[in-house]
């Protein structure tokens, strides 16, 4: 905290958020006749991503020691099309290395479950249980930190950025989060009829109007400079907010609004093909990958969040938005009970009005075509494509009247935290943009130049032909050097940090693409034993 009192963490918000879910959920599980419970709990259960690589290969590489990402790198001729690393065994010395790192979480409180290879080659994923949200958070703090600790015993670097390695896959954390009850009850589980669960179908309302409402603020709490190499790609969520349903909840909704029943009937099952195998019940939940924020069983799952980030910043917010919603509808709840309205017809108008307000975030097509693009704008949702973008969320007047209503963060607490992205934005950005421009200069420049003495020496008009393209490449590549250089050179420094971190976006990396771009041109003409990083092809299919 500060030497004033203000909370400068991730953790007090998120307990201040804890206690104001509480309340606003207790007022409306009272008014659905629950006399017990005294108090309700978010959990979380966060899947984290992660690639691994050889050390050796981590030491050879100055951009991923100093970023964690690779500024350089030609597209290997094999990447993840065949999906044979996502769909087979996990390898031997990768296994051994989650074995011991499961065992240490075990001895250090911390359940972990899953374990498997990711779609990416040498990304993988573990998951933890759910847990109370507070110690939940905690625990993915430890997970990363094992995760990196026990790699090293193996001669592997765990790599947590959202984008590593450019043409495959990045790594997420999703954050699955759910409510329940100190009496053990799940209010975001539909049990076996969600047509006729009332109030499951208030509680998922109210997450729609808090989403609806709130997916500005939603977006800028998982706003950094690695999601914007992730966000919006074709393997992760796009920077629209959009809630994914399912089948039977969007049915349920729908029938909600137009006041006709609609027959749940049997649990649909998987048939098989014969006899020996049982039939397996037809998961209801989402499936649908491209969502960003999906209902998916007896939770919500928000897919946004990045590999590295803590999800404490990200839960407080969203219990945060949701105790709002919550307590907005079960007051008028109240109200129309002590008016008089019979108790379920009450709650139908509830449901029907605030669904049919904030409906527009519901959204089942895919989530990374153009056409959505589109779509979204026709229904006024936000698209904040980069940090600098989604940031300024954090300091519009309707998330400071939030946070500040429910006692979560003050204006000044949220304009720290506003402060302090942004800056992190920016330093990031530059560090990666001076790095990108000393590799260029002092080690892929030469490598050219190497290979251009070496053509010399070589008679025949294929050498000739040759050296011009590489030629070419290396007089391109000490022009867009120079300007590289000069972006960095002439980066303003304003109290403004929004412009700043504009400059950097549109300026600086603008120009660090074009260095790259050449450079991965040389990569794939240069002899290997010139090219002075580990090659793509090395890093992620040496095991």
């Amino acid at each position: 905290m500060s030497w004033t009192g203000e909370a400068l963490d991730h953790k007090i918000p998120l307990l201040r958020s804890m206690d104001a879910l509480s309340k606003a959920a207790i007022h409306a599980v009272r008014l659905f006749g629950d006399t017990e419970s005294k108090r309700v709990f978010t959990t979380v259960g966060a899947e984290q991503e992660y690639f691994l690589i050889d050390e050796q290969y981590y030491f050879e590489r100055p951009d991923l020691i100093a970023t964690e990402r690779t500024l350089y790198g030609a597209k290997p001729p094999k990447g993840q099309e065949l999906d044979d690393h996502y769909f087979g065994a996990i390898p031997e010395r990768v296994q051994a290395f989650m074995f011991e790192a499961e065992r240490e979480l075990q001895r250090l409180g911390v359940p972990v479950k899953t374990r498997h290879n990711e779609v990416a080659p040498n990304q993988f994923e573990i998951a933890p249980l759910f847990e109370n949200s507070n110690l939940g958070c905690d625990h993915q703090q430890i997970i990363m930190q094992t995760l990196k600790n026990v790699a090293r015993k193996y001669g592997l670097v765990a790599l947590l950025h959202e984008k590593p390695f450019a043409g495959v896959n990045g790594s997420g954390k999703h954050n699955n989060w759910s409510m329940g009850t100190d009496t053990g009850v799940n209010l975001m589980d539909p049990g076996d009829t969600p047509s006729e669960n009332l109030q499951f179908l208030f509680f998922c309302t109210a997450v729609m109007k808090a989403v609806k409402k709130h997916q500005g603020l939603l977006r800028a709490s998982v706003a950094t400079a690695g999601q914007d190499h992730r966000l919006g790609a074709n393997e992760a969520p796009p920077a629209i907010i959009s809630i994914f349903l399912g089948a039977e909840l969007s049915a349920a909704f729908g029938a909600i609004e137009s006041g006709t029943p609609v027959d749940a009937g049997e649990a649909g099952f998987l048939g098989l093909g014969t006899e020996v195998l049982p039939k397996l019940p037809l998961h209801g939940g989402d499936r649908n990958r491209t969502s960003p924020f999906a209902f998916t069983g007896n939770r919500f799952e928000f897919r946004a969040p990045g590999s590295n980030m803590t999800v404490g910043f990200v839960n407080a917010v969203l219990n945060t938005i949701a105790a709002e919603a919550l307590e907005e509808m079960a007051t008028e709840l109240e109200g129309k009970i002590e008016g008089g309205a019979a108790f379920e017809t009450a709650v139908a108008e509830v449901i029907k009005a605030h669904y049919v307000e904030n409906k527009a975030i519901v959204f089942d097509g895919d989530g990374y075509s153009d056409a959505w693009q589109d779509e979204a704008a026709e229904r006024g949702l936000l698209n904040l494509r980069t940090t600098p973008d989604a940031l300024p969320e954090l300091l519009s007047e309707q998330t400071v009247a939030t946070f500040d209503k429910y006692g979560v963060l003050t204006k000044p607490e949220v304009e720290a935290r506003f402060e302090v992205f942004t800056e992190q934005y920016v330093t990031k950005l530059n560090i990666e943009a001076e790095t990108a421009a000393l590799i260029a200069r002092t080690q892929i420049l030469p490598a050219g130049l190497k290979y251009l003495a070496l053509l010399d020496e070589v008679p025949g008009a294929g050498a000739k032909a040759l050296k011009e393209e590489a030629e070419t490449l290396v007089d391109d590549l000490v022009v867009k050097i120079k300007a590289l250089e000069a972006a960095n050179v002439n980066h303003p420094h304003t109290d403004d940090l929004i412009v700043e971190a504009k400059y950097l976006r549109d300026d600086v990396l603008g120009a660090y693409a074009e260095v790259r771009e050449i450079a991965d041109k040389l990569e794939a003409i240069v002899p290997d034993d010139y090219w002075p990083l580990p090659r793509y092809s090395e890093m992620l299919f040496i095991k």
